[in-house]
């Protein structure tokens, strides 16, 4: 059974954000061009973003990686 990243999905919910604008921002701080799916699909833990992905991510909601990821 996949665990959901529920810590993942709170701090975008607290930056009262929709994935669409996170991937937005990824794109736009990072360079990085993932799409909204892919992105809902790592929120859900069913894919395991690369080590660059999980950094921005991390960056972007000012937070440890491994608070999210591990």
């Amino acid at each position: 059974m996949v665990r959901k990243r529920e810590k993942l999905i709170n701090l975008r919910k607290e930056k009262e954000m929709v994935q669409k604008e996170v991937v937005s921002l990824l794109k736009k701080t990072h360079g990085i061009d993932i799409t909204e799916s892919y992105y809902g699909m790592i929120e859900l833990g069913v894919r395991t973003p690369s080590l660059t992905i999980a950094l921005a991510i991390s960056e972007l909601f000012q937070t440890n990686p491994n608070e999210i990821f591990f």
